[in-house]
């Protein structure tokens, strides 16, 4: 596999609305350290909708595939996740605008448009102990190996390996944004859940990309 076509795309969002849903208890969970513990059943009430509305959705283009579940996310989503998870998803889908297909070095570039949708929307940046934590790095980390000329696969694995790691950093961070924020140093010791979850979520997808 040299590039992603947009099917390719879907399947990765499928298989991310799968984990979430099937997580939703263990996210909420890890959110239950240092947040509302609802973190979970917030996201999977926004991605059942998506599944519910998955025929529906344009799948021609990966722009328009992107936005369509971004408005849905924002919509169905609870808390914050549904402004934060559907301006990763907007901003992903202006920078594939046309596109039908994307190489590894363009996926790259892809989740740095996620990061920096999230970045407007809520003013957090790297080292706040938040999702953050582990999209950046496996973004860096994902165009670090594109650029070096691995394939695809690799790349992805690369970066998802390093949201991983990206998520387990999070335990040595005193939160600083949203809801953790209030506990101060109560959230060492526990990784963010957001940051968590796309480690767990990059992980899952290239699992099934190498199906």
């Amino acid at each position: 596999m040299e590039k992603l076509l947009t099917a390719d795309i879907v399947v990765m969002v499928d298989e991310m609305a799968k984990l979430i849903i099937d997580k939703e208890v263990e996210f909420c969970e890890l959110d239950s350290f240092a947040g509302d513990g609802d973190f979970g059943m917030s996201l999977a009430k926004g991605f059942r909708q998506l599944k519910l509305e998955w025929e529906e959705l344009p799948q021609e283009e990966i722009g328009e595939f992107l936005k369509a579940c971004g408005m849905v996310i924002i919509e169905h989503c609870g808390g914050a996740s549904g402004p934060i998870w559907g301006s990763a998803f907007r901003s992903a889908a202006k920078y594939a605008k046309g596109r039908t297909e994307l190489s590894g070095l363009e996926l790259a570039e892809l989740l740095e448009s996620a990061a920096e949708g999230i970045q407007k929307r809520g003013g957090a940046k790297l080292g706040d102990k938040t999702l953050l934590d582990a999209l950046i790095p496996a973004a860096e980390a994902q165009r670090k190996s594109a650029e070096n000329g691995d394939a695809l696969l690799i790349s992805m694995r690369k970066g998802a390996e390093a949201a991983v790691q990206g998520a387990e950093h999070t335990k040595d961070i005193i939160a600083s944004k949203g809801r953790a924020s209030y506990v101060g140093e109560r959230s060492l010791s526990h990784p963010d859940a957001g940051a968590t979850a796309i480690g767990i979520l990059f992980t899952g997808i290239v699992d099934r990309m190498q199906q």
